[in-house]
């Protein structure tokens, strides 16, 4: 990881700090925060995603791939977008199958990282656990919006902590002489 990719990180990660923060001091209006940040990342992962594929995945063996992913990720950048005067359930139900998924994917993740050795595994299976726990303790909690956007706002703290831990890890490089 490059300097200014470091920098990166950790200037991500301190904003996701303050948005967990802006939500745990006001709850009840966490719920249009967290659609709005929902909506922002997936728009902007999902566009900077499609122009990866165009400048330079295109080339690649598999670069559709990117693609596809690219309008899938604008496609749910705006679909959440879009769900600030449905009822909080379905959002709700949204954030659990993403949390959820994405739980899962780490958890997988880190399963493969710890057959090849890497010391950081135990690192992702928590995160992927505590993926999994938040979108569990979402449905336990679903009736009291509140409760769940604290749930929230204390993973996306946790995540964001993380992405400042693993910016300021140290990476093995090999030089070849």
């Amino acid at each position: 990881m490059t300097k200014l990719q470091r920098i990166k990180e950790i200037i991500w990660g301190l904003m996701m700090i303050l948005a967990a923060l802006i939500m745990l001091i006001v709850p009840k209006e966490g719920y249009d925060f967290v659609i709005a940040i929902l909506s922002l990342v997936y728009t902007v992962k999902g566009i900077n995603t499609i122009i990866y594929y165009f400048t330079m995945a295109r080339f690649m063996v598999g670069g559709k791939n990117s693609l596809y992913m690219g309008i899938i990720l604008l496609d749910f950048g705006i679909l959440t977008g879009t769900l600030t005067d449905v009822p909080h359930y379905y959002v709700l139900l949204y954030l659990i199958t993403l949390h959820a998924f994405s739980g899962v994917v780490e958890i997988l993740r880190s399963l493969e990282a710890k057959r090849y050795g890497a010391r950081s595994w135990k690192l992702k299976m928590g995160h992927g656990m505590l993926n999994f726990a938040m979108s569990a303790v979402c449905i336990i909690f679903m009736k009291q919006m509140p409760v769940a956007v604290i749930v929230y706002a204390t993973a996306l703290l946790y995540s964001a902590v993380l992405r400042i831990i693993s910016a300021c890890r140290r990476t093995k490089l090999v030089f070849i002489q």
